[in-house]
C-alpha cells in the first residue's frame, strides 16, 4: 500500500486487487481515495490492502474519529463495489454508485445515481454520455477533483480515455455522444484529477484536454 496526500484534506492509497488475473489490459494496483468536506468525510472506491489491513484500518478509524462527521462511500463505477460494503459497515455509511454496483456492496445501504446527480459531500455525478455504462464520475467542488474512475486512465505518463471500440456503431457513438459529453467536463473548474488505474501524477485540466484530443487507449 502507498498513501499520498493530494492536498490538504485528500488522500489517495493503492491496493492490489484480488481478482486481477494475467493478461488484463490494467494494473493489478488501483488507486483509491479519501476525501474531506465540510459535510462529510467520504471515501471513494475502496479497496482494503489485504497485506496492510491492519495499517489501513488504523489510520482510517483515528481520521474518522478526529473529523466526527458522516462518513459516505462514493463510487465512479458498479466494479470499484471492491471493499464499500465493509467499509460502510465499519462507519454505518451509505453507499452511492450505479445501479449495477447494488447488489456487490453486502448488507449496506445503496442509493442508485445518475449522471446530474449530487451525493454527499456536495459532489456531483457527471456524464459520460453512454446510456449503457456502469460508470458515475464524479467531481469534488471542495477540491477541483475531477475522479473519472475508468472513464479516463494515465499511460506513460498522461492522461487516456479507456475505450475500446467495438465496430463502427461503437466508434460512433464514441465520437458523437461520448466525446462531446467529456468535453462538457472542461466546463468544470478541475484542479487535479483522480487516478483509479495508472499512476499519479499532478493532472490538472489541460491534461484532460489533450487526452480528449488523443484517440482513445484500448489497453496493453
Amino acid at each position: 500500500m502507498e498513501v499520498a496526500e493530494l492536498a490538504p484534506g485528500l488522500w489517495r492509497w493503492t491496493a492490489t486487487h484480488p481478482d486481477w488475473k494475467d493478461g488484463y489490459d490494467w494494473s493489478p494496483v488501483v488507486g483509491c481515495f479519501y476525501a474531506e468536506t465540510d459535510e462529510a468525510t467520504l471515501v471513494i472506491d475502496p479497496l482494503v490492502p489485504g497485506d496492510e489491513a491492519e495499517r489501513f484500518w488504523t489510520a482510517l478509524d483515528r481520521d474518522i474519529e478526529r473529523r466526527g462527521l458522516p462518513v459516505a462511500v462514493l463510487l465512479t463505477e458498479a466494479a470499484h463495489a471492491r471493499s464499500s460494503g465493509e467499509v460502510a459497515a465499519r462507519y454505518g455509511a451509505d453507499v452511492w454508485g450505479h445501479e449495477e454496483a447494488r447488489g456487490k456492496v453486502g448488507g449496506a445501504d445503496f442509493h442508485a445515481v445518475r449522471a446530474g446527480d449530487s451525493v454527499p459531500g456536495g459532489a456531483r455525478v457527471l456524464d459520460e454520455g453512454y446510456e449503457g455504462g456502469s460508470g458515475t464520475p464524479l467531481f469534488l467542488p471542495s477540491h477541483g477533483a475531477l475522479a473519472p474512475g475508468d472513464a479516463i486512465v494515465e499511460v506513460a505518463g498522461e492522461l487516456r480515455v479507456w475505450w475500446v471500440f467495438e465496430g463502427e456503431e461503437d466508434e460512433r457513438r464514441y465520437r458523437e455522444r461520448c466525446l462531446p459529453a467529456f468535453r462538457r467536463w472542461l466546463e468544470l473548474p478541475i484542479e487535479r484529477v483522480l487516478v483509479s488505474h495508472g499512476e499519479q501524477r499532478s493532472f490538472v485540466r489541460a491534461d484532460v484536454a489533450a487526452a480528449l484530443d488523443q484517440p482513445p487507449w484500448a489497453g496493453a
